[in-house]
């Protein structure tokens, strides 16, 4: 019998250990995220948030495909969880490749801003001219009117045009180019102030052995007040290696000092989506 109690204190004792570590976690935002339903998502939703508070991921930029899975997340009204829901202009994975130069993307993004809890258009893909399309240009111009984030999946010439369709557009760039030079970033930060480069996928950030590099230490140094994380949920291997990459993001987070690191965590998007202090 007292073995039996020992064990049940030892064990009460390290779970208690266990959730005051995460507990003590930075909070993260997944500026990021998506809830696709092609044709069932890949968690039920009850799945979906522990994932989240496992993580210490306090908040979401919720996208899906469609948008149903975000409409989900909105009606849920999760405990613990801030959504900030992004009008994703796909019904299938195929419109990926056709909706720059397809009317009926832009009457979906007009219909669903209907719901008037939306704070932005995307992530939608574009390369290199097929921002160019006056469909496009609608779009952005519609963000801007209605005072909408874009998120762009976009390589650094559509990124150009976007800006060339209005320089007011507020755009959250996904990926950050995937491989565009540090130096080339920073140059499109200081002509750019309403850009904010989101790291999902992003190369170059560590080197081996996860040390930051010294070129993206410096590019933090500079504009932390400019960077979001996120995890990128295209496809359900994404959600099965959640915790690793929330892991690898807290990894580098660290070598940072806390102010930098905490604005590059959750604190840029509090403050660009107006989250309330609790």
């Amino acid at each position: 019998m007292r073995l039996w109690r020992q064990t049940l204190f030892l064990t009460a004792l390290l779970a208690s250990g266990f959730t005051s570590a995460r507990a003590q976690e930075m909070a993260i935002f997944d500026a990021h995220m998506h809830y696709n339903q092609e044709p069932n998502p890949t968690y039920t939703l009850d799945k979906l948030l522990d994932v989240f508070k496992r993580n210490n991921v306090t908040g979401v930029l919720a996208t899906s495909r469609p948008n149903k899975g975000t409409h989900q997340l909105m009606e849920a009204k999760p405990s613990g969880l801030w959504v900030v829901p992004f009008i994703r202009p796909y019904r299938i994975r195929a419109d990926i490749q056709t909706w720059f130069g397809d009317p009926a993307s832009f009457e979906l993004i007009e219909d669903e801003y209907k719901r008037g809890y939306y704070r932005g258009i995307g992530e939608f893909h574009l390369s290199g001219k097929s921002a160019a399309n006056e469909w496009v240009k609608k779009a952005v111009d519609f963000a801007v009117a209605k005072d909408l984030y874009l998120h762009c999946h976009c390589d650094d010439e559509a990124l150009l045009i976007l800006y060339g369709h209005n320089a007011r557009a507020k755009i959250i760039w996904a990926h950050t180019g995937f491989s565009t030079p540090p130096s080339r970033v920073a140059q499109y930060l200081e002509k750019y102030p309403a850009l904010w480069p989101e790291l999902s996928y992003r190369s170059g950030i560590t080197q081996s052995g996860g040390a930051l590099s010294p070129e993206w230490r410096d590019l933090f140094a500079r504009y932390s007040d400019r960077f979001l994380l996120g995890s990128d949920t295209w496809i359900p291997e994404r959600w099965l290696s959640y915790d690793q990459i929330m892991a690898e993001y807290r990894g580098w987070l660290k070598q940072l000092p806390k102010a930098q690191a905490e604005r590059i965590a959750h604190g840029n998007a509090d403050r660009l989506f107006g989250r309330k202090a609790e």
